[in-house]
């Protein structure tokens, strides 16, 4: 390599060496500071303990002791389609930031050319007399171009796309929960489907009874037809309870085996609806923990956190551009010398592009990006208010929904009681099948909506672990749900943390 090469090469090494230096020292734009938010000091359900340990710190697998749940569960967090989308979602954003982040580093390409040139005889150089006016031309080499970060355009791109890699996490977790909560869920309500189902059915039995009964008083002189004919109604009245059932365990099931990723079709059963157990107490935590607990709030501070970055890389369009290119190979006209010292070439060269004006183009392009900050900040704003909502009305919900499920209880006992009674009168003859009919219309409804209570306090309890943005203990990764995608290398905490 000749010296003069060489030192164009030095030159642009050391250039580089001092933009590497002076990339760290200017950033334009403002950095992330998380916005004000008021947040109550306690939750407005009074009977939440005001605790700082909350029910959200328990992993599912834990919480959920139906050991068939928990088989669908791990299932689900294996199988169902949507948490795949979301885990792919994480490989693409981590993708973008990699490649938003290469525009840090030179670029180097190696280049290669060959083919043949024709001069025109009457062109503004043609060749001399007597030569030839076609030229053949051979190249090949390298070129490296660097657009030096001095004013963190560069960065302030890659600050945006790593927040949004976080960001697809979070949302992958959010994925998670909703997951783990919806699989609790369905299968809550289908055991509740199954209980008045077996409801309807024994309900359906006693009635064909009632059937026989009134026949054989009816066909014995004790009673006229109508208490017969009224029993035949009240059974194909309950049978319809039975069909309507059956269909809607049918398709609960089918709802279930799409969330677990599975074709529709029969599922185990675990637990009776009445048998789950639920905890004695409900630590709801604290509402300040809320904001770093839910995925859904880490996933909206976090683009709160790109937002910020881009009013950064738009700022940074007002300063100058610096790149550095440079060359270096071999070019000759003659294949067989293409590689000697004589056909040497070389470039170094170095460029600023300051922007004078564009009609205001840049100073639009950072007014878009403010804009598009402050409406992030309102989002993030309403995700916690609508968070603090949820929180609160799982928490009234799954207390009144206990309150509901002790009174429905003493309403089943007080109509058995009321049947038995009726049954009495009416065999001894004091009353007529209608008041047995009454009772037991009212103890099938009874029986039915107590199993509607007692599902209703378990979808409370559900959906207040969600809200509370529960599903994995404080390493996502230590337990049976499992499946997050592994963080890139240099990556920094996330701002929720």
């Amino acid at each position: 390599m000749r010296p003069i090469a060489r030192s164009a090469l030095l030159v642009l090494g050391l250039s580089g060496a001092l933009a590497g230096g002076l990339l760290a020292g200017c950033t334009v734009g403002p950095d992330y500071e998380r916005p004000d938010v008021e947040l109550p000091e306690a939750w407005r359900e009074p009977g939440a303990t005001q605790e700082t340990a909350s029910l959200a710190d328990t992993p599912w697998w834990e919480l959920f002791q139906d050991p068939e749940l928990q088989s669908l569960i791990e299932i689900a967090l294996e199988e169902n389609r949507d948490l795949r989308i979301a885990v792919e979602r994480i490989e693409e954003a981590r993708a973008l930031y990699g490649f938003t982040k290469a525009d840090l580093f030179p670029k180097v390409d190696a280049v290669g050319q060959a083919g043949k040139v024709g001069f025109s005889r009457n062109g503004t150089l043609p060749p001399p007399p007597g030569e030839d006016r076609d030229s053949s031309i051979y190249s090949v080499g390298a070129s490296v171009f660097w657009e030096l970060d001095f004013f963190g355009r560069i960065r302030r791109a890659t600050e945006a796309q790593q927040a949004i890699l976080f960001a697809t996490e979070e949302a992958r977790r959010a994925v998670v929960l909703t997951l783990v909560s919806e699989v609790a869920r369905v299968y809550v309500e289908l055991r509740d489907l199954d209980a008045r189902l077996q409801i309807s059915r024994d309900t359906l039995q006693s009635r064909i009874q009632y059937v026989a009964l009134a026949r054989d008083r009816f066909e014995g002189g004790v009673t006229s037809e109508l208490d017969w004919r009224q029993a035949e109604a009240e059974q194909h009245r309950t049978a319809s309870f039975v069909h309507a059932f059956e269909q809607l365990v049918e398709q609960k099931e089918n709802e279930l085996s799409v969330l677990v990723g599975r074709n529709p079709g029969p599922l185990a059963r675990g637990l009776a609806v009445s048998d789950m157990p639920l905890p004695p107490a409900i630590p709801a935590g604290l509402p300040s923990d809320l904001v770093a607990r839910r995925p859904d709030l880490r996933q909206a501070e976090e683009l709160l956190v790109a937002t910020n970055a881009r009013v950064g890389e738009a700022t940074a369009s007002l300063y100058p551009n610096i790149t550095l290119t440079g060359s270096y190979g071999w070019e000759s006209t003659e294949l067989d010398n293409l590689l000697g010292g004589r056909s040497i070439t070389w470039s170094a060269l170095g460029n600023i592009a300051q922007p004078i004006f564009n009609a205001g183009q840049n100073r639009s392009a950072i007014e878009a990006a403010e804009s598009r900050w402050r409406q992030a900040v309102q989002a993030w704003q309403q995700a916690i208010l609508v968070a603090l909502r949820e929180v609160n009305d799982a928490l009234v919900g799954y207390r009144k929904a206990g309150d509901r499920r002790i009174d429905e209880g003493s309403r089943v006992q007080a109509e058995q009681q009321v049947l038995e009674l009726s049954e009495l009168r009416y065999r001894g003859g004091v009353s007529d099948y209608l008041e047995v009919l009454d009772a037991q219309r009212s103890l099938f409804s009874a029986q039915l909506d107590e199993a509607t209570a007692v599902r209703d306090q378990l979808v409370s309890f559900i959906q207040l672990y969600k809200a509370l943005g529960g599903g994995w203990p404080q390493a996502p990764e230590a337990g049976p749900e499992a499946a997050a995608a592994p963080q890139a290398e240099g990556e920094t905490t996330p701002a929720g943390s």
